[in-house]
């Protein structure tokens, strides 16, 4: 199916009432995915409403975020599906998950256990650019034993 047709579900959708229902098979069905099977997914705090990071998701880690509320991405570089704090306990307990009006952008919004960057940085977004450059504005953060 070609994007625009997939795309289409949601144009067709935009005017319908409040609390209309589509089932999860058709709306995954109905995203534009890209070459790779994959959409950008941006994690965001859901409390203080910080963007926390910058991931991608395919169709499974989608499914498995809806269903299971922890966040569920796709390794690029590793090519395979991962759990968010898997390896470094950093959890990602999911309240929501939107799209944006076009189908091809997804929000999770998140209550985060610990950082979210993979750098120890509360979030991903740590540097500041500016007309003379970049810069880093934010130091990783220093966990405290637990005894």
């Amino acid at each position: 199916m070609s994007t625009n047709s997939k795309s289409s579900l949601f144009k067709q959708l935009e005017k319908s009432e409040l609390n209309t229902l589509i089932p999860l098979d058709e709306v995954l069905r109905a995203i534009p995915w890209n070459e790779q099977g994959l959409v950008p997914v941006i994690a965001q705090d859901a409390l203080t409403k910080d963007v926390l990071m910058l991931a991608w998701a395919n169709e499974e880690a989608i499914r498995l975020t809806v269903e299971l509320s922890q966040g569920h991405y796709y390794s690029r570089s590793r090519k395979a599906m991962w759990r968010k704090g898997e390896s470094s306990g950093n959890v990602q307990q999911i309240t929501g998950v939107s799209l944006d009006c076009d189908g091809d952008a997804v929000l999770y919004q998140v209550i985060q256990s610990g950082p979210a960057c993979h750098t120890n940085r509360k979030n991903c977004f740590y540097w500041s650019m500016s007309p003379e450059g970049a810069r880093i504005t934010s130091e990783p953060v220093t966990r405290v034993s637990q005894k």
